[in-house]
């Protein structure tokens, strides 16, 4: 074969996948050969603004302002796919100003020895005291194959003075069992200042078989007394990762629920200190009433807060997928995996003290890259399109060009009902069999439920056990949506009153739509934007 042939026969090997926007499993030759750009399906081994680092994952972010650097420290447990035997999750960090870009501090506090009551490290939090001018972390030590005489798990400490060199104290042990609580069942160690100037710590516990937020209080940090329980756990909850604030007027315990069937950042609210204790003290639960919220999905979890003074964020982790499938999402055996991406919000306060999630501005600054925004297919009939804005009548779609590694996805629907049904699709080609959907469907006449779906002619349609996001329909049915996705994040904003973060594998190897679902909708301001 002479040269000529061999470089003919190579740039065809090299074209073919370039087709834009067809199914892997039914190629086709498409319309747009020369401006389709192939990408790669898996993700980057490092991401920087949902962070994860080179090796290994983020499990449970301990968050915390530094007084001293003016920055946010996010404290996390990393996670090594395979953790050595009962030796892992050593506490790593990371540094930001603005919650989109992160540098790596590495590993602050190391697992204990084998025989150690650190073996593993589990949660816990950080704290300044500007008396003695030290960091205070409290976390969980995970002893490895507890006798009946020993503790499973106990509340340790460890400090710095610099944040950079730490030291392990120890002699301080808090232990459940010297307190009436479970001797394995004793972590989160949560620690904040009240209005009565003293500290506070929470501990997620268990009392009987009746799951609690056990309190202690200090006045240096050092010495602490039981402050009876805090808050006790509705049926069968366990509030895992507890973090209480004061923002505005109102305080909050941000927790996330234990259960496999839920799985979910909450939190519950009150005027006072002692009302938010309150929330659940005639132990039959207020839920669902004006005490309580949900934050985000199932896509994320283990969310603490820190402030600034200015903004506050929530940090938690969306959690990878066995076998990189986007169906394993909800309780086992189609668990995800525990831990994975770091994942920023900014915490929305309103009037009557409920929360919302919304977006970072540092996140969206961070996407500033315009790209162009090409319409590759669209439903034949259905479709009409007016100076930029697109009708959509009945089942009917548009098809838009493969998007890169990071973008930013922004555009409005109104709908003309209050009943009419829209979403948006990954993965998603000219003949795809399966693809990947966030829908928005009414829940009620005044509400709207956010669903994660697998269609096409062999996708399983709804997604049990994913759980939806409910939020109020807006009162002009006008819907702004903003989507970010760092390669196989994706986190949704709808109008500053619903987030919902999610994980969608392949988002950057073919193309994404806008879809209706029978009424009549219309879509304008569509706009893509990244950043290299």
């Amino acid at each position: 074969m002479n040269k000529k042939i061999q470089y003919i026969t190579l740039a065809a090997l090299i074209v073919l996948p370039l087709a834009g926007c067809s199914s892997e499993d039914n190629p086709v030759t498409e319309k747009d050969w020369d401006n389709t750009t192939y990408f790669k399906s898996t993700d980057e081994q490092k991401q920087d603004t949902y962070y994860k680092p080179y090796s290994g994952y983020v499990g449970d972010p301990m968050p915390f302002f530094d007084p001293v650097s003016k920055d946010f420290k996010i404290l996390y447990l990393q996670d090594y796919r395979p953790n050595p035997a009962g030796t892992y999750h050593p506490i790593w960090a990371v540094s930001t100003a603005d919650a989109a870009n992160y540098r790596s501090l590495g590993e602050l506090i190391p697992c204990g020895g084998l025989a150690e009551q650190d073996a593993a490290l589990g949660t816990g939090s950080t704290i300044y005291s500007e008396k003695d001018k030290r960091y205070y972390t409290f976390y969980t030590g995970h002893k490895y194959q507890p006798t009946a005489k020993e503790n499973g798990e106990e509340v340790m400490v460890a400090t710095s003075a610099d944040f950079k060199s730490w030291t392990k104290n120890r002699t301080f042990r808090l232990k459940g069992e010297d307190y009436g609580y479970s001797k394995n069942d004793f972590r989160d160690p949560f620690v904040f200042k009240g209005d009565d100037n003293r500290y506070h710590m929470l501990v997620s516990t268990l009392k009987g078989s009746k799951g609690v937020l056990a309190e202690f209080t200090s006045s240096d940090l050092e010495n602490w007394t039981r402050a009876g329980v805090f808050m006790t756990d509705m049926w069968d909850r366990f509030y895992e990762c507890p973090d209480v604030f004061k923002m505005g007027e109102w305080w909050y315990l941000v927790y996330s629920e234990k259960h496999s069937a839920l799985r979910r950042v909450q939190y519950f609210k009150g005027k006072t200190l002692d009302e938010l204790k309150a929330c659940t003290a005639n132990d039959a639960g207020k839920w669902p009433d004006s005490h309580e919220g949900f934050l985000d999905s199932r896509g994320f979890y283990a969310g603490k807060t820190a402030t600034d003074g200015t903004n506050r964020y929530i940090w938690g982790w969306c959690p990878t997928r066995p076998g990189q499938n986007n169906t394993n999402v909800g309780a086992a055996p189609n668990e995800p995996e525990w831990a994975g991406n770091l994942v920023a919000h900014r915490l929305i306060q309103h009037a009557d003290g409920t929360l919302t999630l919304g977006e970072v501005k540092a996140i969206s600054d961070k996407y500033s890259k315009e790209q162009q925004v090409k319409l590759m297919e669209k439903s034949q009939q259905g479709v009409t399109e007016s100076n930029g804005t697109y009708m959509l009548n009945g089942d009917a779609h548009l098809l838009f060009n493969r998007l890169g590694n990071h973008n930013k996805i922004s555009f409005t629907v109104k709908t003309s009902s209050n009943t009419d049904k829209f979403g948006f699709s990954f993965v998603r080609g000219s003949d795809s069999n399966k693809y990947y959907s966030i829908i928005v469907s009414p829940e009620n006449d005044s509400q709207r439920k956010l669903n994660f779906e697998e269609e096409g002619k062999s996708g399983q349609g709804f997604i049990a056990g994913i759980d939806g996001y409910i939020f109020n329909r807006p009162t002009d049915n006008t819907y702004h949506v903003t989507v970010y996705t760092d390669n196989s994040i994706c986190v949704v904003y709808v109008n500053d009153i619903c987030s919902y973060t999610n994980r969608i594998y392949g988002i950057q190897k073919n193309c994404w739509s806008i879809n209706s679902y029978g009424g009549n909708i219309s879509v304008s301001d569509v706009k893509v934007s990244q950043y290299e």
